[in-house]
């Protein structure tokens, strides 16, 4: 294991899971990555390994055939699996978050119907809360759902689901007007609805359309897409929960674990960038001597290592205290906020270590540097954390006359 991100007090069965990642991302992972990057591959063998490795099980419970593990531990495992490839992470954690969400809020009809197949991988969920027009302010929320008998048509577009092509199963949040008593707040007034459909792209099933993938500068083989509903019909049992107003509750959750998830992705993508740079300040040479020996090396090698070592505890703190059922949001927002710019400042600081190497596509610190950027918007920017942060220490220390 990484001599760096170590983590105090896991237990046997957690250090054996994380071993066997750690095997899997070096041996299955890193050797292909850049390829499958380059070619913008989705990378079927890698997710067909994870589910081989129960993955995508692994917060789910025993009853339902997962492995019933805890938040931290999946966030270790994910900070494994950044390391590796960081977009592959991107599609465990759609899916968990939608497994989460299910496991929290979901009817007991919904869990037993749903989470068997999604611990073996069978169903791959997918969520979105994003439109054209909206990302952080969920209240801007346009698309809706219209009640039609015992039937709800809904109608309106979403952006940025991950997994949005391969996925089968996708919680959308639409707004619910009519069904809200008169005078609610807008967020009782938005509920979330599960969509089955194939995977694919283009008309999947009447009424629900997914475009092709989004082209983007980084976080590339996983499919990123649109959704677009045109009187698309859903029966009343396809209400998460089964009671329409308590969407935006049940998002918000599975956002907070979410951004654990965007915390763990970047420990790990700044921990590969950091091995990748202390392996190559040992073998380049300048000035006859290996550039790890130049204290302005040596120096940048220790903030970098600094920073990796406090985003790793700080995301380890929120695991671990959303796992205790306490309130997550000021540590998770902490802990996102703090990785995800730090990781950005680790990777540049590992792209001017290799120089004008770190410049080509030959080098894996060329691709870590375009996925990155994705991280400091992931899950709301580090302008919104700052928000929910400084909202939550109001209420913490204000002042009581």
């Amino acid at each position: 294991m990484a001599r760096l991100a170590q983590t105090e007090g896991l237990t046997d069965i957690q250090v054996e899971i994380l071993k066997a990642v750690h095997t899997f991302v070096d041996n299955e992972i890193i050797p292909v990555a850049n390829e499958l990057e380059h070619n913008d591959t989705y990378p079927q063998a890698i997710v067909d390994g994870l589910k081989e490795l129960g993955v995508f099980g692994l917060m789910i419970p025993e009853e339902y055939g997962g492995l019933g593990e805890s938040l931290l531990t999946y966030a270790l495992v994910v900070e494994e699996i950044a390391r590796g490839w960081m977009p592959v992470s991107g599609v465990i954690n759609t899916h968990f978050i939608v497994a989460y969400m299910l496991m929290q809020h979901g009817t007991d009809e919904q869990k037993a119907y749903y989470l068997p197949r999604m611990a073996t991988g069978e169903v791959r969920g997918a969520f979105s809360m994003s439109e054209p027009g909206c990302g952080s302010d969920v209240a801007a929320i346009t698309s809706k759902a219209v009640r039609d008998g015992d039937d709800y048509v809904l109608n309106g577009q979403k952006m940025w689901l991950t997994n949005g092509g391969s996925s089968t199963l996708v919680a959308v949040l639409v707004r619910t007007d009519a069904e809200a008593p008169e005078g609610s707040s807008v967020y009782k007034r938005m509920t979330t609805f599960l969509i089955e459909k194939p995977s694919g792209f283009g008309q999947v099933r009447p009424g629900l359309t997914i475009p092709g993938k989004i082209e983007k500068m980084g976080y590339k083989g996983v499919d990123t897409t649109e959704l677009i509903m045109e009187n698309l019909r859903l029966g009343a049992d396809t209400i998460l929960g089964g009671e329409p107003g308590k969407g935006f509750y049940q998002m918000m959750d599975g956002v907070e674990v979410g951004r654990v998830n965007v915390a763990a992705r970047a420990c790990g993508i700044s921990t590969r960038a950091f091995e990748l740079a202390i392996e190559y300040a040992q073998q380049r040479v300048t000035f006859g001597k290996p550039i790890i020996e130049h204290q302005a090396v040596s120096f940048r090698l220790a903030e970098m290592a600094t920073k990796i070592e406090a985003s790793h505890q700080m995301m380890v703190m929120a695991a671990r205290r959303k796992d205790s059922g306490e309130r997550d949001d000021l540590v998770s927002g902490m802990a996102k906020m703090l990785a995800s710019e730090y990781c950005k400042e680790v990777v540049e600081d590992s792209f001017r270590i290799h120089g004008g190497y770190g410049y080509s596509k030959e080098y894996e610190i060329e691709r870590l540097y375009r996925e990155a950027p994705m991280l400091m918007i992931g899950e709301g920017t580090a302008d919104i954390q700052k928000i929910i942060i400084g909202r939550r220490l109001l209420e913490e220390y204000k002042t009581r006359s």
